[in-house]
């Protein structure tokens, strides 16, 4: 009984790790969150900043004291001595013998390099240049998971609607067939309804396919399986009253702050560097080492023995390259860099002045779909009381079936149009907060 008790706790907590894991649950902001760790292309980004920082320290490495190590082993065919020397009477070195070791350490030191300079700074740039496009990849995940995520709430609250209306029309057709056949209704009467009604029903086969691929959208958005079970919790109607932020629209226009404009001025930047480091290639190169080697000889393999003798020699010294002659080949290397950074910055020129319109066009969008989204709900108040007097006055006799029906058409194309005038406030607040790169904090 004990053993059983304590496989069903198992299995429990199992069960309850399990669930935690795997997360299946969302508001917007939780979403967004989750995407930000599990996208493929923030994951990606993420480890893109790790290998430049990795590049950046290989790159200072390279300016570090390098030191290397050689174990040579000979074993002569042909003896080049035939007696031992003795060298200032510290020992006998048989070079005459069959057998040598040579042990070598070398130390090297860059002193002086033009080049090494520049590599140091375009790490740096590079680090940057990868932490913007992190940046600039988070925020176009952002922007794409509130899309998605807004199109999940569109089919769900689509559907609720159409139900809705399905469950109306479904009654009125009920009473107006009873009518009919009384004798007290017109056929074109019930067929007017039936028609509507089943165009109803098309709209609502369609949404709920439609909800179907919205799921795997988001997912792939957050970064799950396409096929994960997930569940929306937000409301569109209140995500939409929560997404209305008039500060928003007062937001300086300094490009400056975008990450476009970062993107842009770190591309000139690199192109800078690439013309410091042609120009850099006409100065010397300076460098030092320390050189340290033990000789052993002998006729058999005596090596590892306290017996056998050894030469030991160290020298130092400096090595200067300087580059003399390149018959115009460095002249028109640096010529190209110097042209290509023209174009860098004639290319962050232009995105300053495209961001500016991108700002603006974004601001406009936002203050449409936020004066459109009050519009909407006051049309689709009107409309509701029109559909509401129609069918009032339709089942009184006084209003014809064609009325009623273009009032229920009216009706049901203005709740659409508030269902998407609320997904798009959501999705240009969005559009205008990336471009603007002013992601609120949570």
């Amino acid at each position: 009984m004990n053993n059983k008790i304590l496989l069903i706790l198992i299995m429990l907590c199992t069960a309850i790790g399990f669930s935690q894991e795997k997360k299946s649950s969302f508001t917007l902001q939780e979403a967004i969150d989750y995407a930000l760790e599990n996208n493929l292309q923030a994951k990606n980004a993420a480890l893109n900043i790790d290998a430049a920082k990795a590049q950046k320290w290989e790159t200072t490495a390279a300016g570090l004291p390098q030191m290397g190590a050689t174990i040579d082993y000979i074993n002569n065919i042909k003896q080049q001595f035939s007696e031992p020397v003795d060298f200032d009477n510290n020992g006998f070195i048989d070079f005459g013998a069959k057998q040598s070791v040579n042990a070598q350490a070398t130390i090297n030191q860059l002193v002086f390099d033009g080049s090494y300079l520049v590599a140091l700074q375009a790490s740096k740039v590079f680090l940057e240049i990868s932490k913007s496009a992190k940046e600039k990849t988070d925020l176009e995940i952002r922007k794409a998971v509130i899309n998605a995520y807004g199109n999940v709430l569109l089919t769900k609250e689509s559907i609720l609607i159409l139900e809705k209306n399905i469950i109306i029309l479904e009654k009125n057709l009920n009473d107006i067939t009873k009518i009919y056949e009384n004798g007290l209704e017109e056929e074109e009467s019930v067929e007017q309804l039936k028609i509507t009604l089943s165009g109803v029903k098309s709209n609502l086969n369609n949404v709920n396919r439609l909800e179907k691929v919205s799921y795997k959208m988001l997912n792939i958005a957050i970064g799950k399986d396409i096929n994960d079970p997930i569940a929306a919790t937000d409301n569109l109607d209140t995500l939409a009253e929560q997404n209305i932020t008039i500060n928003l629209l007062e937001i300086s226009d300094d490009v400056e702050n975008t990450i476009d404009f970062k993107i842009a001025d770190n591309d000139k930047r690199s192109k800078e560097l690439l013309v410091k480091l042609e120009k850099s290639k006409a100065l010397p190169t300076v460098g030092a080492f320390i050189n340290g080697s033990y000789l052993g000889n002998s006729q058999k393999f005596t090596f590892l023995t306290n017996n056998q003798q050894w030469l030991g020699t160290a020298n130092f010294g400096a090595r200067i390259s300087i580059p003399i002659f390149g018959v115009g080949l460095q002249s028109a290397r640096t010529q190209r860099a110097k042209i290509n950074l023209d174009i860098a910055e004639n290319n962050l020129t232009e995105t300053a002045q495209q961001l500016k319109l991108q700002i603006a066009a974004a601001k406009s969008d936002y203050q449409f779909a936020i004066d459109d989204y009050d519009n909407k709900k006051e049309n689709l108040n009107l409309a509701e009381r029109i559909e509401k007097k129609n069918q009032i006055k339709f089942f009184e006799g006084i209003g014809s079936s064609f009325e009623l029906r273009q009032a229920q058409m009216q009706l049901y194309q203005a709740q659409n149009e508030l269902l998407q005038t609320m997904l798009d406030v959501i999705t240009k607040k969005a559009e205008l907060e990336t471009v603007l790169n002013t992601v609120p904090q949570n």
